[in-house]
């Protein structure tokens, strides 16, 4: 089951002025598109575009700030009354997920697919969005179902069905075949899964290695994958696109706090801490830099992220332009205490400090407590939103 533009559709039920318009979710004109409601997408717009372009290519969009909060609540309201179909739910996301419904046929006393469109309905009346539904034997089959009958659709592809199916698909149809492997593909004579099936998986392996074994089993509609209702997080991050590109350190280190201070909040939120921070940084050329750093204990405290990240962007910067930052941890693990820091005798005290913090926050809102950082943050966001343009919504920074 997939939600269709989730972000996108969420703002629409909360907004009935934008129903008959197309929508635009993300970080304003030098973000990226998050989700593009499927008005904008008559126009070729699609999640991960940049906002420039998409805005090139949709004027008439409005573009709304994303407000993950609101999606993540909405998000485990349609996971629960999925999970009343059925206890084999595997999310992919906030808004995708796999659910096993062998043997609820009798408990349920319908069939799956009947529950499935229940289940579908129920999710329109209870919560306001359409999603898609792809019903099949494996995983890949059912993933590749949900897509085919978008919006507010149900797919069904059988045993009897899916060979013949699959037969006539491109090979970049299969999914996770990106375009540089289909242009590979290609280069050797297969350009649809046909052709793939024409090929012994011994000389798919030694071509292309374990990327040739995972498309011939594809080719053939192949996937021993469970449905895994325990889902291991592997890391937790935040970053933020400029509105104008950023030279400065200093400039640099506010926005360093700001994605720290987001992780960390997410970090708490999950009761997760990690031995492993992560620097993301994006040149005004596009160019992606991540560094990392490992750490002898595991921490959660925006503090402590900022202070082990702080050294590794200085030695990064040195005169370039910036249009991107973030901040992460991994290695993730059940938080033990804030680590003391030898080296830095007011570490703990800057920690009971954001732990205090923490508290006035939940209680009086985000706004309530702010480091020297972040009212230089919230003052020059207060600045900025008075000279954004008249199409694009005054809350998108």
């Amino acid at each position: 089951m997939d939600c269709d533009a989730f972000y996108a559709s969420v703002e629409k039920r909360d907004d009935p002025s934008l129903r008959d318009k197309p929508v635009l979710v993300g970080g304003g004109r030098r973000g990226v598109v998050s989700a593009a409601c499927y008005h904008a997408r008559i126009y070729g717009v699609h999640s991960a575009m940049p906002m420039f372009k998409a805005l090139q290519l949709c004027p008439d969009a409005v573009v709304v700030k994303g407000n993950m909060d609101k999606y993540a609540y909405e998000g485990r309201r349609i996971r629960m009354l999925m999970s009343e179909l059925t206890p084999l739910v595997e999310p992919l996301s906030i808004d995708e997920a796999f659910l096993d419904l062998s043997g609820t046929a009798r408990l349920h006393g319908r069939s799956p697919a009947q529950s499935l469109i229940a289940l579908q309905n129920r999710i329109l009346e209870d919560v306001g969005v359409t999603v898609s539904v792809g019903l099949s034997y494996n995983k890949f089959l059912a993933k590749t179902a949900s897509d085919l009958d978008k919006p507010n659709g149900f797919a069904v592809l059988g045993r009897t069905d899916a060979q013949a199916f699959l037969a006539k698909q491109s090979v970049g149809f299969i999914y996770g075949i990106g375009p540089a492997f289909t242009a590979k593909l290609e280069r050797s004579g297969l350009r649809t899964i046909a052709d793939v099936r024409q090929w012994s998986d011994k000389r798919l392996a030694e071509k292309f290695g374990d990327q040739g074994l995972r498309l011939a089993r594809l080719s053939r509609g192949e996937d021993h994958r469970r449905v895994n209702p325990t889902h291991t997080r592997k890391s937790i991050s935040a970053e933020t696109t400029f509105s104008d590109d950023i030279c400065d350190l200093e400039a640099l280190k506010d926005k360093l706090w700001q994605v720290c201070l987001k992780t960390a909040d997410r970090s708490k939120a999950k009761n997760m801490a990690g031995s492993i921070v992560t620097l993301k940084l994006k040149t005004a050329r596009f160019k992606s830099i991540t560094r990392r750093r490992t750490l002898s204990q595991p921490i959660q405290l925006a503090d402590a992220m900022f202070h082990a990240l702080e050294p590794l962007l200085e030695a990064e910067v040195k005169g370039g332009a910036y249009r991107l930052i973030g901040a992460g941890i991994s290695a993730l693990c059940q938080p033990v205490g804030d680590a003391a820091d030898l080296l830095d005798l007011k570490a703990s005290k800057r920690g009971a400090a954001e732990r205090a913090s923490d508290i006035a926050r939940a209680k009086f809102g985000s706004d309530a407590v702010f480091t020297g950082r972040g009212l230089r943050l919230a003052k020059a966001k207060q600045s900025s939103a008075t000279s954004l343009p008249g199409k694009i919504r005054d809350d998108i920074f």
